[in-house]
């Protein structure tokens, strides 16, 4: 729903793991490739704790796809399988023909021979169990038994136990001491802390095609990690939510009270909810008022963004210049002074000047429906100046437009290009850009959004 509105390809907080984006941080990174060095060197039963929604599942699903090839993996999701059915579980896994009423005995001796064979192979096998902390205490006892099976120098069959921290008390008890003596490395994945929520929230964003400014201010992460307790699951929750109450007020600023509302809606805050609720889906309600209302939020993000992202440095482009001018607010298309009483940018000569002028009068004469795309934006006139030799290899300086912003508190400069009747129109003209300018990741905007944002700082 709010995909465009933010400028996203797709879905950025999904609950369902994709290992396409795994976040290194929060030490996870390090424990995967600890898991890796532990597995390829053949070190017996591994166990990983960590509280629900921490991230075992993504860990768990990472990690097999980064083994070597050599490495065969069998996944069993049910932990609620007795002794003699986990025998028969793994040898279905791994597609060994044993008849359903085969003794244990029997089971034993086909998977025995399997990995032999697979030894012989130079191949290696580890069993991934999942929900460990359900599994009953004589299975862990039979799991124990299977890592009995090894050479004179190697373990044939590797586990590694995947559960939340009920797991570490049951491997406490006194009749399971054997195994939990057999367990050769421990990981726990600990909540995320601020940084790293902020951290996880940009990774997640940038995945899915976002190149804006930060959404989530610092006040605002610190609420999410403390109401979602640092487990990514649920930031995944919170921050979509938060995303489409942004959108249904029609903002590209999550706030607190965007938050708020998202934990409300989610019921496992934790932090103490308000005496009056206001569940999330009053504040969407105003989107079922029909499609004018959502045209007309779109509107309103295109006029208060003004992105700008890194220019690319070529010869006539200082390095200097590849800079951000996330938030643009219009202050005036002014003739420029060099007065820092004023706070607007030094005098720009030429072109620039030039250009801002003409575009007061374009403003002013086209139709208010019509498109327009934003190249770029700078806070130093002279190296934007240089910019413009680049622009003019590929545009037309005549239908280049600019005017005066400020980006991050800053004076700053907005460049447009071109007028167009469209959005099919404007879409082909975006998408046919030459690469170099394809690099600040331009955008469409409306010329009525345009106005509406002069308008407003003027008001």
């Amino acid at each position: 729903m709010y995909y465009e509105f933010f400028g996203l390809t797709h879905a950025p907080f999904k609950i369902t793991p994709d290992t396409d984006v795994f976040f290194e941080g929060g030490n996870r990174g390090a424990i995967l490739e600890a898991l890796i060095y532990a597995i390829t060197h053949g070190e017996g039963i591994i166990k990983v704790t960590g509280e629900v929604g921490s991230g075992k599942t993504m860990l768990c699903r990472v990690l097999q796809t980064r083994l070597p090839p050599n490495v065969e993996t069998v996944y069993l999701a049910n932990p609620s399988v007795s002794p003699e059915e986990i025998l028969h579980a793994i040898a279905f896994e791994m597609q060994l023909r044993v008849a359903k009423d085969a003794s244990r005995l029997e089971v034993m001796h086909a998977l025995n021979d399997y990995l032999v064979e697979r030894h012989t192979q130079q191949r290696q096998v580890v069993v991934f169990e999942e929900e460990s902390q359900g599994m009953p205490i004589s299975t862990l006892e039979e799991i124990r038994l299977l890592s009995n099976l090894e050479t004179k120098q190697h373990k044939l069959l590797q586990i590694i136990l995947f559960g939340q921290p009920e797991l570490d008390e049951n491997l406490r008890q006194q009749n399971i001491r054997q195994l939990r003596e057999r367990i050769t490395h421990s990981f726990s994945l600990m909540p995320l802390d601020d940084e790293d929520v902020r951290a996880y929230l940009t990774f997640r964003l940038h995945a899915a095609g976002y190149h804006g400014p930060d959404l989530f201010n610092r006040r605002v992460i610190a609420y999410i990690t403390r109401a979602c307790g640092g487990l990514t699951r649920r930031v995944n929750l919170v921050a979509d939510k938060a995303l489409l109450a942004a959108f249904a007020d029609g903002t590209h600023n999550v706030t607190l009270d965007h938050v708020r509302a998202a934990v409300r809606d989610s019921e496992f805050s934790n932090v103490e909810p308000p005496r009056r609720r206001a569940p999330l889906i009053y504040a969407l309600a105003g989107l079922a008022l029909g499609g004018l209302l959502g045209i007309a939020a779109v509107a309103i993000y295109q006029a208060v963004t003004a992105t700008t992202a890194k220019v690319a440095p070529t010869a006539a482009t200082p390095p200097q210049l590849a800079q951000a001018a996330p938030e643009a607010v219009v202050v005036a298309n002014a003739p420029a002074t060099t007065g820092t009483e004023t706070g607007t940018p030094p005098e720009v000569p030429d072109v620039l000047e030039q250009r801002l002028l003409a575009t007061d009068l374009w403003l002013g004469e086209q139709n208010a429906s019509f498109y327009s795309i934003q190249l770029l934006g700078s806070d130093d006139p002279e190296l934007l100046r240089e910019y413009f030799k680049t622009i003019a290899k590929y545009l037309e300086i005549e239908k280049v437009y600019v005017y005066r912003t400020t980006a991050n508190r800053h004076p700053s400069l907005t460049v447009l290009y071109g007028t167009f009747a469209t959005r099919d129109e404007v879409i082909r003209t975006l998408q046919s850009l030459p690469d170099e300018l394809k690099f600040n990741r331009p955008y469409y905007r409306t010329i009525q959004g345009i106005r509406s944002e002069i308008a407003r700082q003027k008001s």
